[in-house]
C-alpha cells in the first residue's frame, strides 16, 4: 500500500501548531501529522502529514494560504521506502562557503560554493540538523581562519557531509568512521554520488577503535557529531589522536549540557576556540594544547 506524504515549512512554533492541528481535520485524515522546528536558526518550522489514500491537494493549497505557508510539496512514498521520507524534500543547507542539497535542487547551487549532494540516507546528519549545520561552520570559520587539515577524521560519520567538507577543500589523508555499518555503506554511497570516490577513507569502528584510525593519528582535525554521552567518554582519545595545536569540532551536545564538555575537554587538555547555539544545540571547536 503505498504512503502519500504533504510537508510545508512556515514561520514561527504557533502558526506551525495550528497548521498541525488543521491537517488532522482533513479528508481523507491523515495517519499521522508531525510539527518541527529546522533547527538552522532561521525560525521556520517543518509541518507534515502522512496518508494512506491520496490527500486533497485543494484542501492543502488552502491551509497554506490560511497559515502563510508554503505550497505543500506531496509525494508518493512505497510502504517500506522510509529512506526517501527522511529526504522531505527539504531545503538547501548554506553554511558559510558550503551549499548541502539533494539531487532536486541541483539547479540551485550558487556559483562559487561548495557543493556537496545528499541524498536521503538511513543515517543521521544530512546538514539540515543544527547539529551538523554548527560542524559545517566551524569548519567554514576554520578554514577563513588559515587553517589547513592535512589529516582530518570524522567521528561517528554518518552520511559523512563532515569529511566531505573536509575532503572538498583539503587533500591528504581524511578518515571517516562509523559504529553502524548502515552509516558506513551510505557514506561511500554519498561519496560516490559526488564523484568524490578515494578521497575519504570510510570505516566500521567505535569511537577510534580500528587501527586505520591510530595509524593515521595525531590528526589536524577531528568532527565528533555524536551525542553527549559518547562525547564525554571520548574525551581522552579525541584529545591522544589530536596533534598538539589541533582542533576538534564537537557537536550533537544540547546547550545545557556545553559547558560540562567543554570542562571535560579542558581536564583532558584543551581550550575551547569556539561556541556556536543552534536552536537547540551547541557545536564547539576545541584545541589541543600546544604544550601537551
Amino acid at each position: 500500500m503505498p504512503t502519500f506524504t504533504a510537508l510545508t515549512t512556515l514561520t514561527g512554533k504557533t502558526p506551525a501548531e495550528a497548521l498541525g492541528e488543521a491537517m488532522e481535520r482533513l479528508t481523507p485524515e491523515p495517519t499521522g501529522v508531525g510539527v518541527f522546528e529546522v533547527e538552522d536558526g532561521s525560525g521556520l518550522w517543518e509541518v507534515g502529514g502522512y496518508f494512506t489514500e491520496s490527500p486533497d491537494e485543494t484542501g492543502l493549497a488552502l491551509l497554506a494560504a490560511t497559515f502563510e505557508a508554503k505550497p505543500f510539496v506531496i509525494s508518493e512514498l512505497p510502504e517500506t521506502d522510509w529512506v526517501a521520507h527522511v529526504r522531505r524534500e527539504l531545503a538547501p543547507v548554506e553554511a558559510g562557503r558550503f551549499f548541502v542539497y539533494g539531487s532536486h535542487d541541483a539547479d540551485k547551487v550558487p556559483e562559487g560554493s561548495i557543493p556537496l549532494l545528499i541524498e536521503a540516507a538511513m543515517a543521521f546528519g544530512t546538514g539540515h540538523h543544527g547539529t551538523t549545520l554548527g560542524c559545517l561552520r566551524a569548519l567554514d570559520r576554520l578554514i577563513s581562519a588559515g587553517f589547513e587539515g592535512a589529516k582530518v577524521a570524522d567521528i561517528g560519520c554518518g552520511t559523512a557531509v563532515l569529511a566531505m567538507a573536509a575532503a572538498r577543500v583539503w587533500t591528504g589523508d581524511i578518515l571517516a568512521s562509523d559504529i553502524d555499518e548502515v552509516a558506513v555503506d551510505v557514506a561511500e554511497v554519498n561519496l560516490k554520488a559526488n564523484g568524490m570516490e578515494g578521497t575519504v577513507k570510510c570505516l566500521e569502528a567505535a569511537g577510534f577503535d580500528h587501527p586505520d584510525l591510530a595509524a593515521h593519528a595525531p590528526y589536524d582535525l577531528v568532527f565528533a557529531n555524536i551525542l553527549k554521552g559518547p562525547l564525554v567518554a571520548l574525551s581522552p582519545d579525541v584529545t591522544a589522536h589530536l596533534r598538539p595545536g589541533g582542533y576538534a569540532i564537537l557537536s550533537g551536545i544540547l546547550n545545557e549540557q556545553a559547558d560540562e564538555v567543554v570542562k571535560v575537554y579542558a581536564q583532558s587538555g584543551n581550550n575551547l576556540a569556539h561556541r556556536d547555539e543552534i536552536g537547540e544545540w551547541t557545536t564547539l571547536t576545541i584545541q589541543r594544547n600546544a604544550a601537551i
